[in-house]
């Protein structure tokens, strides 16, 4: 029990931080939008600003977009704890590893199972 709740009070911790680096994130990516709508970015061949734009805010688009991933994942270990079934791989229903849950709370499958054994897709 004792297990369980500190999982569920890093599972939370964790999906705080990563929602705030998400909206972070999400913030700069239409910062960078408005401040080329506002003419600050010179688009000519001299300048290259117009593409460092463009790929820093697909960057963060992606990050935030990762980081959102995460997070469901993160609220379906959060779900799995309420119901019972934490702990337990979704390929094979044996229990994973403690270690494996202390470094990635949101884990659904053991290590064998991810790296290519009977869940390797």
């Amino acid at each position: 029990m004792k297990f369980l709740k500190a999982q569920w009070e890093m599972l939370l911790e964790e999906r705080s931080r990563l929602l705030g680096q998400a909206v972070r994130l999400e913030d700069e990516a239409h910062q960078l939008i408005e401040e080329a709508e506002m003419g600050d970015v010179q688009f000519d061949d001299e300048g290259g600003e117009g593409d460092t734009m463009v790929v820093e805010r697909e960057r963060d688009l992606a990050l935030s977009a990762q980081a959102r991933e995460t997070i469901t994942e993160i609220d379906e270990a959060i779900a799995r704890i309420q119901v019972g079934t934490y702990g337990y791989s979704k390929t094979s229903g044996r229990p994973i590893p403690r270690e494996r849950l202390e470094a990635l709370p949101w884990a659904t499958e053991l290590v064998s199972e991810k790296v290519g054994g009977i869940g390797r897709r």
